[in-house]
Formats: C-alpha cells, structure tokens, sequence
C-alpha cells in the first residue's frame, strides 16, 4: 500500500480530479499554496495499492501539464522597485508527487 501525495496547480487540479473519477482512483483534494510564486496549488492524497501506483502516476502526468508563464519579478513580494527586470518566462505547472510507504490503510 502507498500514499500518493501530488501537488498540481490548481488550473489542472479540476481536469485531474475528473481523471481521477474515470479511472475509479480515490481521492482526497486539499488547497494549498505554493512557495515561489505564491499562486494557488492543489493537493491530492491518493491512498493505493502497490499494483495501482504507475497506473496513478500516469493519469498524473497526462493531467498535469508544464506551460509557459510570462512573470514580472518586481511584482512578486519580497523584491524591491529597483530590483525590478524585464519580465521572464518560467516554466509553471506539471506535478510534484511523493509516493510514501503505507503501514495501515482503512476506509470505513
């Protein structure tokens, strides 16, 4: 048994969910924020058995798309006017998974 912890920007977080029903996977959705751009994320816990986590892991992938965002640096906290530069593209979205051990897994 495994915990699939998945953080995935909530503009994919809907499209995954959805996935998620069709592919009949379990899944707890939680908000959360990110640390870099402070932008809205989401988080799913996936509890899964051992047999079932490539399956997980690629409707992950599929749903979680990496894109191009154009930012402006100084308009972020924490970086002050005359530190402001030419917006830049960064790249947003994808997925960041952790697939953790699980001692004892019970749904009632």
């Amino acid at each position: 048994m495994k915990m699939i912890i998945a953080i995935v920007q909530s503009e994919d977080a809907s499209r995954l969910q959805a996935a998620f029903v069709d592919h009949n996977i379990r899944a707890t959705k939680l908000s959360s924020t990110g640390g870099f751009l402070r932008e809205g994320n989401t988080t799913f816990l996936v509890g899964i058995a051992d047999d079932k986590v490539e399956e997980v892991l690629s409707v992950i992938k599929k749903h979680s798309e990496q894109r191009e965002e154009l930012i402006t640096p100084g308009l972020h906290p924490g970086i002050s006017f005359e530190q402001q530069i030419e917006p830049v593209n960064i790249t947003v979205g994808g997925a960041t998974v952790f697939v953790l051990p699980v001692d004892r897994f019970e749904q009632f």
